[in-house]
Parts: structure tokens; C-alpha cells; sequence
């Protein structure tokens, strides 16, 4: 059974719990499946389809291969994640906490701080399945190999039980085999001459686990209306180290129309690096302007995209190297923020945010703040200025949060300055400071252990602290348009010298005092569940879905 099966499964199940079944054969639900089905139902089905009339007749035959490719990525992030996937599964016994444990890539509950559900499983692994389960950190710090620290190697136990580095291509040899022959076949297929290079040194990458060339080659298509995100990309699994990054695949169909919208954004990156709210050491490095913003519909997702929260856009690529040359790309997934925004966060906003301000949360202003989220990515300081290397390698496991609230922060700070010099003409800055408010209380519910949810209970925290907004007596917030710039400013600030100082000890404190959720605003979120709002959304996806098996 997979997630494509969610929608009818949830419709017989919730008519089960309504007792609509006939009366001669009445079937009730424990408590145990009662907790179930209402987690699977704290995920709101969408499905993802494309205009297939946009598509030539060659693409429409590339999708199916991407798909394949993408299904057999799926599996090694099981891999990666836990283990094998189909024993996994078949261990489990009741349809519900089956469904929900597909929904998590695993026995643990992504949003509800990676609590175990599944009789039999203990505490999340830090380390996930990168490393040997009885590994201490001391062990791995004092091992001497130059790819311990690599995106791209599995570290295992050798015959005397010493550590040791195994590439990911090595690892998983028959699977990237496959996979790689066919990205190479669907590259015959491009119309497109770098969706075609890209794909064909994709496939190399998968061979060799250095992707750098092949990055390069994503960062010069311009013309394609396909795309594929494909690989190794994250490193939030990791969660020991913040070395290890796990595989995903996501099919995207470029929208031409809101794509132009956004094209000019990309050559003002210099001048908003310039006069970001932070001393000028802190902001020295350029932004590359090759980097471009597209809107996508995102048409199938696999693998570290597809587990718990679903992204709605993405900014690539990781590699430090890349972004200083080219800059990055920005893909922002219309259609699932598009979901998103109305099942989950115009729902929250009824209920939380104060009736006065509620006419100023606008899905043009949700849009632009995520947006400029992935594009604050490539804004502040990628290398220390400390002499600690680069901030990933500088934050260690505390990294993705602090990006994360970097990106999230300066994302703001960016919308609202492009508002203020006419680039942005449809939405006010009220607009976008009502809508992030709205979209934190949407955030925060991911938990601890995501890290954008950490980063954005680390922005909530030091918003009221800093009377950024107000909880009224009713129960609903409203935002406090005198506090909330001087907020935005100081807190971008703070970020950005965490990460410039590669301020390790700093992060681990300043994360364990303030990523938490505190409890006057829990009794809030739940006032969310009890209005039965999603929390999230999960996909209904496939070649049947799209029209095209």
C-alpha cells in the first residue's frame, strides 16, 4: 500500500469512526486506531497534476523515467533513514499505523518531536542510519580519515570492528546503477540542451558521488520547462553530525507565466547583501546574480522532500563553492503552497490571529515571504570570519537550524524592503508581517525535531520577547506594527553573527534556551488540533494521477 492509496483509505476509515457503517456488521475502532487515524488525518490530502498541454510529446515520455529514478531514490532514503523499507513495513500489522509510518519514512513521528509510534522502537537515532548504532562522537572525532566528514559516505564498522568510510555509490552500487542508465535514457529524451547536460552529468555524479560539475550544469539551465531535483542533497537527517546529506527526488513542471513575474529579482541580491541590518564584516562576501527565481508545479516527490512536512520551495545548491560562482536557484512549488495556504494556514489565522488583521493575510504575501526565504539562503556569509572554515562545517549538527532561521528572518526583511522600493507592488508591508505571523503559528506546530521548525519557534520566542506582537484576551494575536521591524532587524542580526563567528557554543545555547516550544503557546496550538486543522499535507501522486500511464 502506498500514499497514492491515502485519500480513499481515509475516507472508508473516517466513515468507520462515523459509524456509518451498515448495522449488521458494526466495527469500532480501539483507542490505539482512534490515535492513528487521527494522525493520518492531521494530513491533508492534495493532489499533484501539471497541464499536461504545456509538455511536448517528448517530455511527456521523460516524466515516466524521472518517476522511476525518483522511486528507486525513495528507497535508499529508507535506507538511509532506518533500513529496509518492505520489512519495515510488513512488521506492522494494523492498515493505520501502517499508512502513518509510510507518511514518516519510519516508527518515529516527524512532527510531534520524532516520538516513536510503533511498538518495539525506542528514540530516534541521531545519526539515523549513517552511522554504526554504538559509534560514540568521541570514537569518530578521534578517527583519522580524510571522508569521514564527506556528504556522501556511509561510516561502518570494518571486520575489527575499526571505523570505516564507504561511498554512497559503493554503498548502494546496483541501485545507482540503475538509476544512473536511467537519467541517461531520459536525457535522450530532452528537447532541451542543458536539461540534457544536466541529466547526463547527473548520472555521472551518481557513479562517482561528486556532483560539482553537475551542479553547475542545473545552475546554466535557463529554457527547461521539466526539472528534476535529484540526489544527495539534504543534510537534516543527520542530526549527530550535520555531515551526512540523504537522498530525494522531485519532479517539476516550470510555470512560465509566474516565472517571468519573478525574474528580475535575482539582480538586486548585490544591493539587498549591502544593506542587510548587520555590521558590514558580517555581509562582505557578494551574492552570485546568476542565480534565478521560477514558480514550478511540483508533479511527484520522493525520498528526505516527501517525509513529514512537505517542502513548498526549494533553493539549490548546497554546495558553497557553487553559490559563490553562480549563485543558486529558487523553485518556488506553487501548487503545494498553494495547499498549503489554504487547507492549513487561512484555517490557523480564524482561529488565532486577531479579526482586525485577519484582511491582511494574502496568499501573494505567504508566496513572497517564502520566497525570499530560499533566496536569503545566498545572502549574509557562507565562510567564517573567524578562520573556522565555512558556517556548515563551523555550526556542526546546529547548522540547518540556524540557516534555516537565517533564511527565514532575512526573507522577511527582504519582501518588505523590495515592498518599500516599489519592486513589489500588489501587497503592503502590514501584509507580509500579518501573513509571517500567521504562517510562524503554521511552522511551529512542525516540532522540534525539524529544523525549520526549531528555527521558526526561535523567531516566535524572541518576537515576544521583544513585544513584537500581543496575545489579546480572547485568545487571538495581533501584531505590534511599532515593534515588529525593530525585531526583524535584531534578530537577523544575531544570526547572521552566530553564523559569520562560527559560533558553535553560542548556537548549541542560544537553541536549547529558546528552539522550544514555551507553554502559553502550546495551549494555542492545540486549540488548533481541537479545530481539527491539518497540520500538514501528503500527496497524491503518480503516472495515473498525472494522466500519463
Amino acid at each position: 500500500m502506498t500514499i497514492r492509496n491515502l485519500s480513499l483509505i481515509m475516507i472508508l476509515l473516517t466513515l468507520v469512526v462515523a459509524g456509518c457503517q451498515p448495522k449488521s456488521e458494526k466495527t469500532s475502532l480501539s483507542p490505539q486506531d482512534s490515535l492513528m487515524l487521527a494522525k493520518v488525518n492531521d494530513f491533508a490530502v492534495v493532489t499533484l497534476t501539471t497541464d499536461l498541454g504545456k509538455l511536448t510529446e517528448k517530455e511527456k515520455q521523460m516524466i515516466p523515467l524521472l518517476i522511476e529514478v525518483a522511486d528507486i531514490i525513495d528507497n535508499l532514503y529508507w535506507l538511509q533513514t532506518l533500513g529496509d523499507k518492505t520489512a519495515f513495513l510488513d512488521s506492522i500489522k494494523d492498515t493505520i499505523t501502517r499508512q502513518f509510518a509510510e507518511i514518516n519514512y519510519g516508527p518515529w513521528e516527524r512532527l510531534n518531536g520524532n516520538k516513536p509510534f510503533v511498538e518495539g522502537y525506542g528514540e530516534k537515532p541521531a545519526g539515523a542510519n549513517f552511522y554504526p548504532a554504538d559509534m560514540t562522537k568521541e570514537e569518530f572525532e578521534k578517527w583519522n580519515d580524510p571522508n569521514k566528514t564527506s556528504q556522501y559516505t556511509l561510516i561502518r564498522r570494518a571486520d575489527d570492528r575499526s571505523l570505516k568510510a564507504v561511498w554512497y555509490h559503493e554503498a548502494y552500487k546496483d541501485q545507482i546503477t540503475r538509476a544512473a542508465d536511467l537519467l541517461k535514457k531520459a536525457a535522450g529524451f530532452a528537447e532541451d540542451a542543458g536539461l540534457k547536460k544536466y541529466l547526463e552529468l547527473r548520472a555521472e555524479a551518481f557513479l562517482t558521488d561528486d556532483y560539482f560539475a553537475s551542479d553547475m550544469a542545473w545552475m546554466d539551465m535557463k529554457t527547461n520547462t521539466i526539472d528534476f531535483v535529484i540526489g544527495p542533497i539534504e543534510n537534516y537527517e543527520d542530526e549527530l553530525f550535520g555531515y551526512k546529506t540523504s537522498y530525494e527526488g522531485v519532479v517539476l513542471a516550470k510555470d512560465q507565466e509566474w516565472s517571468k513575474r519573478l525574474a528580475k529579482f535575482a539582480s538586486l541580491l548585490p544591493e539587498l547583501q549591502k544593506n542587510l541590518p548587520v555590521d558590514p564584516k558580517y555581509k562582505k562576501e557578494k551574492p552570485g546574480t546568476d542565480s534565478d527565481l521560477n514558480a514550478y508545479d511540483v508533479i511527484y516527490v520522493t525520498g528526505q522532500a516527501n517525509k513529514g512536512s512537505k517542502t513548498i520551495a526549494i533553493n539549490l545548491p548546497n554546495d558553497e563553492k557553487v553559490q559563490l560562482a553562480k549563485g543558486s536557484r529558487r523553485l518556488q512549488l506553487k501548487n503545494a503552497m498553494k495547499a498549503k495556504f489554504e487547507k492549513i494556514l487561512l484555517p490557523i489565522s480564524e482561529v488565532l490571529i486577531d479579526s482586525g488583521q485577519r484582511a491582511n493575510i494574502k496568499f501573494d504575501a505567504f508566496f513572497s515571504n517564502v520566497m525570499f526565504h530560499e533566496v536569503a539562503h545566498g545572502l549574509g556569509i557562507k565562510n567564517t570570519i573567524t578562520g573556522k572554515g565555512n558556517v556548515r562545517e563551523a555550526l556542526k549538527e546546529k547548522y540547518s537550524s540556524f540557516e534555516e532561521a537565517k533564511a527565514d528572518i532575512l526573507g522577511l526583511y527582504m519582501t518588505t524592503r523590495l515592498i518599500e522600493m516599489g519592486e513589489i507592488k500588489d501587497i503592503t508591508v502590514e501584509d507580509c508581517f500579518i501573513t509571517y505571523m500567521a504562517g510562524l503559528f503554521r511552522s511551529v506546530r512542525f516540532g522540534a525535531a525539524s529544523a525549520h521548525g526549531k528555527a521558526n519557534m526561535m523567531c516566535y520566542n524572541y518576537f515576544e520577547d521583544k513585544g513584537a506582537f500581543e496575545r489579546l484576551p480572547e485568545g487571538t494575536y495581533r501584531v505590534n506594527m511599532d515593534k515588529i521591524r525593530t525585531a526583524m532587524n535584531e534578530w537577523a542580526a544575531k544570526v547572521l553573527m552566530i553564523e559569520g563567528d562560527g559560533d558553535y557554543q553560542g548556537a548549541v545555547t542560544y537553541l536549547d534556551a529558546n528552539g522550544k516550544i514555551r507553554e502559553s503557546l502550546q495551549a494555542d496550538l492545540d486549540r488548533l488540533k481541537t479545530a481539527r486543522i491539518p497540520v500538514d499535507i501528503v500527496y497524491d501522486q503518480g503516472l495515473k494521477v498525472l494522466g500519463l500511464n
